[in-house]
């Protein structure tokens, strides 16, 4: 089922049901029921503390992704803590005794990445939230992961409210621009020396789909069931695309530059780059209610222009 018309039945199930606790939700790893609303949440998914500032929950400890930002949060989000000072745990391995002494009663690890062994030392110390197993690891989509997170903590109508705004702004990109319907666009990146690309079961390729636009099934294929692939300089050609977005966690031009053959390509001759930048790098890689509305102002004006200017 497409995306918007799933998210449509979601939020026409929830306007007729009464939620209240317990909640109970089905995960990849099992399930896990939540009898109260939690007062004391430990986020370790990488992006999940967006959702929570959101929605008014201010976590006892957070999880560092990139970009070297105060309290592990970027912009968007970061005026939402207020004079909260959370625990900031470290990128990779989880500080179980951390975690365990902020003696929490939820922990929500959407886009945690976790193993199962992982999860049953987490679901000792509290009820544990991972990812739904509908999807591939790190593709459960945006909106799912705010909804979830809304009941998690009982405050689903406003996760919904969230979720109704970003998919009318979505709309209205769509009806004002009409000309994306159908074009190609791409997500590459260029780090330590390997090319690669992202596939449709990406959260920033959802995205684009969602504008109208499409990911090359040749792209997709690579990536099989993974949310990306790498690419080698003879598949360069796969990205040429209506618009080619660049990712980095840096200077995405400098790291295009590197690409041998780059100059050859009819993404480069034609102008149909887009380098992002580090911190819309973050907003699209963190893909939530709250960086997601400055994708809409940053770069989505620069997709319509890419693809209203080709030759």
């Amino acid at each position: 089922m497409p995306i918007k018309l799933a998210l449509m039945a979601v939020i026409l199930f929830s306007s007729t049901a009464v939620w209240a606790f317990p909640e109970t939700f089905d995960h990849k790893y099992g399930t896990t029921t939540l009898t109260e609303a939690p007062e004391r949440i430990v986020s370790i998914g990488y992006s999940d503390h967006d959702d929570l500032l959101a929605l008014g929950q201010k976590p006892l400890a957070v999880r560092d992704w990139y970009g070297d930002m105060d309290k592990a949060t970027w912009p968007w989000a970061a005026d939402l803590w207020g004079n909260t000072e959370p625990v900031v745990l470290p990128f990779g391995d989880l500080d179980m005794e951390t975690i365990a002494a902020l003696e929490p009663d939820l922990i929500v690890g959407l886009s945690s990445g976790i193993s199962a062994e992982q999860y049953q030392q987490l679901s000792l110390i509290a009820p544990t939230l991972p990812q739904s197993g509908d999807y591939i690891e790190w593709g459960m989509p945006w909106h799912e992961r705010t909804l979830w997170i809304g009941r998690a903590v009982g405050k689903l109508p406003e996760a919904e409210a969230m979720v109704n705004e970003v998919e009318q702004r979505f709309d209205s990109v769509t009806e004002q621009h009409p000309e994306l319907e159908g074009k190609q666009a791409a997500i590459a990146y260029y780090w330590d020396g390997q090319l690669g690309v992202y596939s449709e079961n990406d959260l920033r390729g959802v995205f684009l789909e969602r504008l109208g636009l499409e990911i090359p099934g040749a792209i997709n294929d690579l990536a099989g069931d993974r949310f990306y692939s790498e690419l080698s300089l003879e598949e360069l050609s796969l990205l040429n695309v209506d618009a080619l977005i660049w990712l980095s966690t840096g200077d995405a031009q400098a790291d295009a530059e590197k690409v041998l053959g780059r100059e050859l390509m009819a993404f480069h001759r034609e102008d149909r780059e887009i380098y992002v930048d580090k911190e819309l790098g973050g907003a699209f890689s963190f893909m939530s209610p709250l960086s997601i509305h400055f994708i809409f102002d940053e770069l989505v004006p620069q997709i319509i222009r890419v693809v209203n200017t080709q030759h």
